[in-house]
């Protein structure tokens, strides 16, 4: 599926970032967030974001993201963090 969104010049320029680049640079940022918030499995993020998941957890380090998402509430469900 192909998806269109209209983007201001002003936006590559002060990026820095050759539409193509941004392109790219956006599916990452979405990818990342929606794994964060639960809303992708990493497998189906790395795939938004064009990555394989080894690729897409180099990423997230990048990008401050914990790869183990939800593991601290499964812990805590557990007792095993108090």
């Amino acid at each position: 599926m192909k998806l269109e969104i209209e983007v201001p010049d002003s936006a590559f320029s002060a990026l820095r970032q050759a539409p193509k680049e941004f392109t790219a640079c956006l599916r990452l940022m979405a990818a990342a967030k929606l794994y964060e918030i639960g809303h992708l499995s990493q497998e189906r993020a790395a795939e938004l974001a064009g990555q394989c998941r080894q690729e897409f957890l180099v990423s997230l380090s990048r990008l401050g993201v914990s790869p183990f998402q939800g593991v601290e509430d499964d812990l805590a469900t557990l007792d095993l963090l108090t």
